[in-house]
């Protein structure tokens, strides 16, 4: 599609005005519309062309309007996810591009899996209490240092953990994604080497996107297959973990967690989950901070120029057919 083909609207989470380096919309045949999710829409979405999935609101807001989007062709998250769009895929038309958040939540997501591995493993969490209690909870504690951490999900975010972890002195980073290769850092292995995998790991850090495949990956009897003593680590999604199986491993105290995502979500009140020895909790919040916004900006703007131009555009993880 060139610019002299398009007349269509684009609907932004955000003003237009907040976005730099947006195409001009006289040029580009754009008439930009913001919805943030609300119950009204800003226009007919039939004549919307490249819709920008409104952040953190959940999977109802983000496809309400895709049923009625007969004119879609690009439909762009603001997260690295997409399990909360997909469902929504089977309504739209055929050759719609949806495209993900890649480049925009790495930093974010890396800086809290280290957060969460050094807080469990430091007992941070008790230390916190014990301030709040005025209490002096010294005593040796584990550390990162020569400790083997196991990456199972090495995409962008993946790899970024990795980049923070290597400053710290680990014994062993080992790899795992959907399928082998090789990188400059070394193999990565294949989900079906988990098996063997596992045992070796002081830490386990889960980075994967929720799919078919990826839905409770960690089971029972994956959670059997860690060391005793293990940390598990959760910035994926929280049904990648099997939340019982968890809950029994970590009531036994032989593996701890450290969880920013969990199933259900929001964890709601009286769940056991807030209680479980060993399990530090942080609400969701992988992606969100200060890094975000100017990133997520410069996608918006990179795709709609690009879209405008007919070029390829970046992070597309499927078109529909």
């Amino acid at each position: 599609m060139t610019a002299a083909d398009v007349t269509a609207d684009v609907w932004l989470p955000l003003p237009a005005d907040e976005i730099e380096g947006l195409p001009d919309p006289t040029e580009a045949g754009f008439a930009y519309r913001f919805w943030d999710g609300g119950a009204d829409f800003p226009a007919d979405p039939a004549d919307c062309a490249f819709y920008v999935v409104p952040y953190m609101k959940g999977m109802e807001v983000a496809v309400r309007p895709l049923a009625a989007m007969t004119s879609l062709r690009v439909v762009q998250t603001l997260s690295a996810g997409v399990d909360h769009v997909t469902p929504g895929l089977s309504d739209v038309p055929s050759g719609v591009a949806l495209c993900n958040a890649r480049g925009v939540h790495e930093a974010s997501t890396a800086e809290l899996a280290l957060a969460l591995v050094l807080a469990s493993l430091r007992g941070i969490p008790g230390f916190v209490r014990g301030q709040d209690r005025e209490e002096w909870r010294a005593g040796f504690f584990p550390a990162l240092a020569d400790k083997s951490v196991l990456i199972v999900g090495y995409g962008s975010i993946g790899a970024a953990v990795e980049d923070r972890l290597a400053p710290f002195e680990c014994a062993r980073i080992t790899r795992v994604a959907r399928s082998a290769r090789t990188t400059a850092r070394g193999p990565v292995h294949a989900l079906t080497d988990l098996r063997a995998l596992l045992p070796e790991a002081d830490v386990v850090i889960v980075s994967t996107p929720l799919t078919e495949d990826t839905h409770h990956l960690v089971d029972a009897a994956f959670l059997s297959r860690m060391k005793d003593g293990a940390l598990l680590v959760n910035v994926a999604r929280g049904p990648v973990v099997d939340t019982k199986a968890l809950l029994a491993e970590v009531e036994s105290g032989r593996v701890t967690a450290a969880l920013d995502v969990t199933d259900p979500e929001p964890l709601p009140a009286g769940h056991p989950l807030w209680h479980a020895p060993g399990v530090l909790i942080s609400p969701h919040v992988g992606g969100s901070t200060s890094a975000f916004m100017p990133r997520a900006k410069r996608l918006i703007a990179e795709q709609l120029t690009r879209f405008a131009a007919g070029e390829p555009l970046r992070n597309v993880v499927l078109t529909t057919g």
